[in-house]
Parts: structure tokens; sequence; C-alpha cells
């Protein structure tokens, strides 16, 4: 059966992919490099923002600099912070559908965002209430593809008490993302996912167990049943 669900933060709940690909262009263009819309969504999209800038030193055939990279990250944090100061728009759907699944479902976030970041905008849009586990990029050695963030959330959420009596699997769980290597994480964890169109096309998208162009097409409690077979 299904019990719990997992979310993407970036691209999910709030639409911050078209200003975090913003300031990924202005990273590369501090280095004398270039990077089109379509490079950043096929190549970066879910990434953290570590993996961004190592992405794009090898990606432009440069040994990784650490020293360098990390200034490219903390310059990044701080534009950013002072962008969402005043909160970011959600994705159509979202903020109704959190708030609906946190009724029936033990909810958590897995991100490559700071916590901080999550944080804030979460607090901005009255939803961190409704989420009991947040792994993020501060809790992980490694960026989605790899399921290090899943596999946080998902040991956050065992934790939970009310899966002390039977204990929660990953193939109990259900993950919603917007990335193809967000689907590729959730799905090295072991957990089922949802992909919506947010981000990427549908057809970019078909590794996903179910694709939706958006939340007003998701039904949970036909998904639900699905996991009783």
């Amino acid at each position: 059966m299904l019990r719990t669900i997992i979310f993407d933060f970036d691209g999910i709940i709030v639409d911050s992919e078209p200003i975090i690909m913003k300031l990924t262009q202005e990273m590369a263009a501090q280095e004398g490099w270039s990077l089109s819309e379509e490079e950043y969504y096929r190549d970066y999209l879910a990434l953290d923002d570590r993996g961004i800038v190592e992405h794009l030193f090898t990606a432009h055939g440069r040994a990784v600099d650490h020293a360098r990279v990390q200034e490219l990250v903390n310059w990044k944090s701080r534009v950013y912070a002072k962008i969402i100061e005043d909160g970011l728009p959600t994705l159509p759907g979202a903020v109704d559908f959190v708030r609906q699944a946190a009724r029936t479902f033990p909810l958590a976030i897995a991100s490559g965002s700071a916590r901080s970041e999550i944080e804030h905008l979460l607090n901005k849009l009255e939803l961190r209430d409704r989420f009991r586990i947040v792994a993020t990029a501060d809790d992980c050695e490694r960026s989605k593809p790899d399921p290090e963030v899943y596999l946080k959330a998902l040991a956050g959420l065992q934790a939970l008490p009310e899966f002390k009596e039977k204990p929660l699997l990953a193939a109990e769980c259900v993950a919603i993302e917007d990335a193809p290597g967000g689907i590729e994480a959730a799905h090295a964890a072991g957990i089922k996912c949802i992909g919506l169109a947010h981000s990427r096309a549908t057809e970019n998208l078909n590794q996903a167990d179910w694709v939706f162009s958006g939340f007003e097409g998701v039904d949970l409690k036909a998904i639900a049943r699905e996991f009783e077979h």
C-alpha cells in the first residue's frame, strides 16, 4: 500500500527553475562560458549547487577547482537568498495538493537545494508544518541522480512513530519529480515516481511510473490503488 509521498522541491512546489537557470548562466559567464537554456534543462536540472558548478567545469574541459567551486556556490547562495526573500510563486495546484495529501500521508521533501532556502520558502507558503521530513543538499555528499537524498528522506520517515509497529518500505513510497535525474534517483532508492512536466516535456519523463502535465491530473486515490496489487 502507499504510505508516504516524497516531493522534490524546485520545479515541483516552487517555480524556481527559471531563476536557478539564470544564476547558473551567470556563474558560467563569470568563467567565460556560455550555457543555453536547452543545456541547462537537459544536463543540470536535477543537480545541487555544487554539482551544477562541478559539471560546468567538466563540461568546459576544465579540471574541477574546488576552491573556485565553493566561491561560485557561495555567490549563488547570496544572490538567490535576496531573490527569494519575499518568497516565490508556486506551481499551479501545488499548495492545495500538498495540503490535501498531508491529511492522509506523512510527507517528506528530498531536494538538492539548501535547507535554509527550502525552509524559508515553505514558511512563506505556510506549508512547513505539512512536511514531517526535509532532506536537503546539506544532508548529502552526492547530488541526484545519486539516490542519497531519497535514502535520507526515507530513513527520516522510517523513524516516525507511526511506522514503529510496521516499518515503512521504500516500495510503499511515491516520489514526485520534474527531472529525469530526479526520477533516476528515486528509482535507485527503490521508490516509484510520478513525473510532472513542469520543467521538461512529458516525453523526457517517460521513465517515471506515472507522468502528468501538472498536479491537476494526479489522481492519488487511483495511484494508491495500484500499490495494493
